[in-house]
């Protein structure tokens, strides 16, 4: 039987070791090219497969990660826009909730509706409080909510609701300038954040580079997030 995923992460904190994922939307993953990405991923520093996207036609998330798992020992975890794409093939899901926003449909309704399915099926879930910070682009996360995204000047509130969000019981941390961010969340907040709180820092959105995710390491990122930078380079993996 497979560790809990959250143990591994908070152990992982504990001893200093740090993590890396990417994020593959369903949307944008041809079936027929599972078999070669994950090849790809599997010769890589991967540590986690993260699967989700902010608009997934309903069964399509599913059919991925069963196409995934026929490839890979890599721990395949949901990021789900919403509870339709909630399936019980993945390794854990993290049970986000959009603490940056004020739309109560990404604070709590989109968790109970998804009970119905968590009740049914015994799949880890790891409550995640979801922050989005401009990353100079509008994202398809800020469009579906109907949420804006704090500004990255905003240090202050960033930390305040990051530790908020730790008080309310959250396991770990999500930083997101978003898919297809023109500029990474500043080290500035990466650095004030994993100061504060004492939960792991998930850091996502604009990293473009082994030395943006190196620097994002250095400042305390605990797990990094990659995804768009492998539709623009698909050799990337090769340098991580």
């Amino acid at each position: 039987m497979r560790n809990s995923i959250l143990q591994d992460i908070l152990k992982a904190k504990k001893q200093g070791k740090k993590l890396l994922a990417v994020l593959l939307d369903p949307d944008k993953l041809r079936l027929s090219k599972v078999e070669k990405i994950i090849f790809k991923i599997n010769n890589s520093s991967i540590d986690y497969i993260f699967i989700g996207g902010s608009n997934v036609a309903k069964g399509l998330t599913e059919k991925c990660v069963l196409k995934i798992k026929q490839h890979t020992e890599i721990p395949v975890i949901l990021f789900p826009g919403d509870y339709s794409q909630l399936t019980p093939q993945v390794d854990a899901i993290l049970f986000l909730a959009l603490i940056s926003g004020r739309n109560p449909e990404y604070l709590i309704e989109q968790q109970i509706k998804s009970i119905p399915f968590l009740e049914k099926n015994k799949v880890e879930c790891i409550p995640t409080g979801y922050i989005l910070i401009d990353g100079g682009t509008t994202t398809a996360t800020q469009k579906v909510s109907n949420t804006n995204p704090i500004l990255q000047e905003e240090v202050q509130l960033i930390e305040h609701t990051a530790l908020a969000g730790q008080y309310l019981g959250k396991q770990l941390i999500y930083l997101e300038a978003g898919s297809g961010a023109k500029k990474p969340i500043s080290d500035a907040i990466i650095k004030k954040v994993s100061q504060t709180c004492t939960i792991p820092i998930i850091v996502g959105g604009g990293l473009r580079s082994k030395e943006m995710i190196e620097k994002a390491f250095d400042h305390g990122a605990d797990l990094v997030v990659i995804g768009t930078i492998l539709e623009e380079d698909k050799n990337f993996l090769q340098n991580v």
